[in-house]
């Protein structure tokens, strides 16, 4: 079965994140999308940890760790970006301010329901971070994963069963076989990888998608 990489799938977000958009990647597959925004395409990338006009990731041996992302990786910073105090980044973001929030999840489900920070597993550690800020705040929020998990259960459900992120704030999955709208009107399917058709897909998931 044909699968896009990680940073194949950082490339297809990228396609998708239009001119003068203000966006924040999140923790983990995300932070991928900065390496692959067109460089004549004018994108305001945010951080939580209180940046704005975040660049790609630095090349080796040319890190300064006093710029980071909020999850520690070492970041560049474009011409006129700016570090502000952690407390305005959330109010940027809880605002109503960011265009797109890109984030990685659990599970999502067909209505666009969220969970990312948590599997409810004995000892496993719950993160909430600012996700649930995130994904309400911004006017759209994407998801990036692997469409199975290593068992080969969907990530894709009808219902999450893990703790909740937030209502039916995800409007687009991208995933490393097929990208999906999902909301309201339940989910559909807009692209799968060569070879992979919609009625493969809903083996996989065991979904009824448009």
């Amino acid at each position: 079965m044909n699968r896009l990489t990680r940073d194949q799938m950082a490339a297809r977000v990228a396609q998708d994140i239009p001119e003068g958009a203000y966006v924040n990647l999140g923790i983990g597959l995300p932070t991928k999308v900065a390496n692959y925004l067109p460089i004549e395409r004018e994108v305001f990338l945010q951080s939580e940890n209180g940046l704005l006009g975040m660049g790609p990731a630095p090349a080796a041996g040319e890190e300064d760790w006093e710029l980071i992302n909020a999850g520690k990786q070492a970041v560049t910073l474009l011409t006129g970006g700016c570090f502000f105090h952690h407390a305005d980044s959330f109010a940027m973001m809880r605002g109503g301010h960011l265009d797109i929030c890109v984030l990685g999840a659990f599970q999502v489900s067909t209505k666009g329901d969220l969970a990312n920070w948590h599997t409810g597993e004995p000892g496993a550690i719950p993160a909430v971070g600012g996700a649930m800020d995130l994904a309400i705040g911004a006017k759209q929020t994407f998801v990036m994963m692997e469409l199975l998990t290593k068992q080969g259960e969907s990530k894709l459900v009808e219902a999450c069963t893990y703790p909740l992120t937030g209502l039916g704030c995800v409007s687009r999955v991208y995933t490393d076989l097929a990208i999906f709208d999902v909301g309201p009107g339940g989910a559909h399917i807009v692209e799968t990888v060569e070879g992979l058709t919609a009625d493969d897909l809903r083996a996989l998931t065991g979904l009824t998608l448009g």
